[in-house]
């Protein structure tokens, strides 16, 4: 189906490409200070905060066109790569995003709207409009190797989001819908893009996150966080009561506990792996526990292996924001060695390089030891 001036679809069959968009292909870098156009109005089959982080990739032809043609380039481009079964997938997670939209009733709505002043903390808000990594740092608790903590969410915002899930969780058991759970391992809470905060959280990582990850983190492209998923879980009594060890599927997440009052449900973290080393054993340096407080955050890299320890008692919810880099995602299909980030490549690397030093020093220390000789029998033979 083909948009049209309004950037609706139609029902005509869409025109050909134009001779000028043939054979356009997108950047391998993308162009940092170009400002993208918002897609959410266009009815689309894809989400609209993928095609405003793709519209940096674009090629310099592109980036001055209309916004209809370039979502019309886009959204051509996606499709063509896209397998049928992905397609139909992201069609029907369209409708049922749309459904929710259409139906759901909301109870706090100047929270889906980014407001930092009424959001954040005074010294959350303050570091990062300083700009500066010594600002940013002044706030960063470095709990663990990769582990940082800090102050962040007020407490009449954290009151809000609580109650906003509890409505939604209402609504859904109202209208008898069915939901979509964060992930496969949380069988409880929500998927706050599902319900229109896609928009608010891609801000969030746009202006927050992606800069503390540039300091914190820069060798996952913190530069480039160009898409997240952001939802709620909630462990206690008739939910779930804990969360196995497992990676994330981003390249930074971010977890602030919401509340309520609970007992347990400590994190434990035992290092950063890379794929091929997911299942390798952790050394001491690498253990760590956290104890959530309700308003305080904790940043670390998705590679981070964790899990979170048995909700004993009362009511935990936390807001999770995996943030994701397409260009780190890019970058590592190229690469072999992640000793830079991953404990295991490191400690491997490491390994090598001893083992590369004391061959040396043996060949060294053997040759020393042959020239001896032949020095030694020279003088004999005089």
């Amino acid at each position: 189906m083909a948009l049209d001036s309004s950037g609706n679809q139609s029902d005509q069959h869409q025109p050909p490409p134009s001779n000028d968009d043939v054979g356009l292909k997108l950047q391998r870098i993308p162009n940092e200070e170009h400002e993208p156009d918002n897609y959410e109005d266009l009815h689309l089959d894809f989400s609209p905060v993928l095609f405003s982080s793709l519209e940096r990739y674009l090629p310099d032809p592109l980036l001055n066109s209309t916004r209809i043609d370039k979502a019309r380039f886009m959204r051509d481009l996606l499709a063509r790569y896209s397998p049928d079964s992905d397609r139909i997938r992201i069609q029907r997670h369209g409708e049922y995003r749309q459904k929710i939209l259409n139906s759901y009733q909301r109870l706090h709505g100047e929270i889906y709207s980014l407001d930092p002043s009424g959001f954040f903390v005074p010294s959350f808000l303050g570091a990062v409009r300083q700009k500066s990594e010594e600002g940013l740092r002044s706030i960063m608790v470095p709990s663990s190797p990769g582990i940082f903590t800090f102050d962040m969410l007020n407490p009449r915002l954290c009151e809000m989001l609580l109650a906003e899930v509890e409505h939604m969780e209402k609504w859904v058991y109202e209208s008898r819908s069915t939901i979509m759970r964060p992930n496969t391992m949380n069988k409880f809470g929500v998927v706050l893009d599902d319900f229109g905060f896609e928009s608010m959280l891609q801000k969030l990582v746009d202006d927050f996150i992606s800069p503390i990850s540039q300091v914190l983190f820069p060798e996952v492209c913190g530069t480039s966080l160009d898409s997240h998923h952001g939802f709620i879980v909630e462990y206690g009594k008739d939910r779930d009561v804990d969360l196995g060890f497992h990676v994330d599927d981003s390249e930074v997440t971010l977890n602030v506990c919401l509340g309520k009052q609970f007992a347990g449900g400590e994190l434990y973290f035992r290092g950063v792996r890379c794929d091929n080393h997911v299942n390798s054993e952790s050394s001491e340096k690498e253990v760590f526990d956290y104890p959530h407080v309700p308003g305080r955050a904790i940043l670390h890299r998705g590679r981070h292996r964790h899990g979170a320890r048995a909700t004993t008692s009362g009511h935990r919810v936390n807001l999770i924001l995996w943030c994701r880099s397409s260009t780190f995602r890019e970058m590592k299909n190229y690469q072999k060695d992640f000793s830079s980030w991953c404990g295991e490549c490191k400690f491997e690397k490491q390994g090598r390089q001893q083992a590369s030093i004391k061959a040396t020093k043996e060949i060294l220390e053997r040759r020393a030891a042959e020239k001896a000789l032949v020095e030694l029998a020279s003088r004999s033979a005089d």
